[in-house]
């Protein structure tokens, strides 16, 4: 390794990885619990479903880079990317392979943490993904609506979509895609992604992942417990009745409503700052370094 590592005695990594442990599991217990009784939590399971990481991969304790790992690291040696050193394991080179995403996630976070916040859309983005359709069509066809198809096309068609963020706007149905105040794509993604998106947010996580396990554990718990609370903050706000799954609605359909979103989404957003700009400062890091060299 060219930079100096830093060497965690087993008595400390074990600390910190009994304290992920603990952390992530607290997190995760009810979604364990449903995969054995094959049961679904529309809101909860939403961040496993949609983003391909399991418990395992989320409960899974990393250091990050340039930290070697002192005592018994039987566990470490047995996992993909962990070489043997001196005094016990760390972590190896980052796969070449990785260097697209990593160098994707710098752009897109750079470029929406550059911008400003828009708080307009009101959370809408969900209620563009039930426009026009029966109860048994929507993607959460167990959870019923609060309002009757046409009540939600009128509040549509009365506030306006100005959704952002393309993986939100992939799932409008036929009629409210062209109702959008833009065509988000894939390819424009950096350029027009920002920092008061409840989905730009939350995917804070994924970016974290991306970079997993040249990544420290905790900054990818931080992560996950952000997209938690942007996830409830995401269904109280849909045209879904969530109050069975202990969530109050927000009623977006009302002016009082959708002011009461914009301090949530505010205060999501606020939260997200400094996360993004730490982690941004990561990944910038491990591009940088020896465990990616790109360009």
């Amino acid at each position: 390794m060219t930079n100096e590592s830093l060497q965690l005695l087993e008595e400390e990594w074990r600390t910190r990885e009994a304290a992920h442990h603990a952390r992530i599991d607290a997190w995760v217990a009810g979604r364990s619990e449903r995969r054995r009784q094959g049961e679904h939590h529309p809101v909860q399971d939403f961040l496993f479903d949609y983003y391909p990481y399991s418990v395992g991969k989320l409960r899974a304790w990393h250091p990050g880079p340039n930290v070697e790992l002192c005592g018994d690291i039987t566990e470490f040696l047995a996992q993909q990317h962990y070489v043997p050193t001196s005094n016990g394991a760390m972590l190896g080179a980052l796969p070449a392979a990785r260097a697209p995403r990593i160098s994707l996630a710098i752009r897109i976070l750079k470029g929406t943490g550059d911008r400003p916040a828009q708080h307009s859309c009101f959370g809408l983005h969900e209620w563009a993904m039930v426009d026009g359709l029966r109860q048994e069509d929507i993607r959460h066809e167990q959870v019923p609506l609060r309002l009757p198809p046409e009540a939600i096309t009128a509040v549509i068609d009365e506030v306006g979509l100005r959704c952002t963020h393309i993986d939100a706007y992939r799932f409008f149905t036929a009629g409210s895609s062209p109702k959008n105040s833009m065509e988000p794509t894939r390819e424009s993604q950096p350029d027009v992604e920002q920092p008061g998106c409840i989905h730009a947010n939350m995917d804070l996580y994924k970016y974290a992942m991306w970079a997993s396990p040249w990544l420290a554990s905790e900054i990818v718990a931080d992560c996950f417990e952000l997209a938690l609370k942007a996830r409830d903050l995401d269904m109280q706000a849909s045209p879904y009745d969530v109050a069975a799954y202990g969530l109050a609605p927000i009623h977006i359909e009302s002016p009082a409503g959708r002011l009461e979103y914009v301090g949530k989404q505010r205060a999501i957003s606020e939260e997200a700052s400094p996360l993004r700009i730490s982690l941004l400062a990561l990944l910038r890091t491990i591009k940088q370094d020896e465990y990616l060299q790109v360009h």
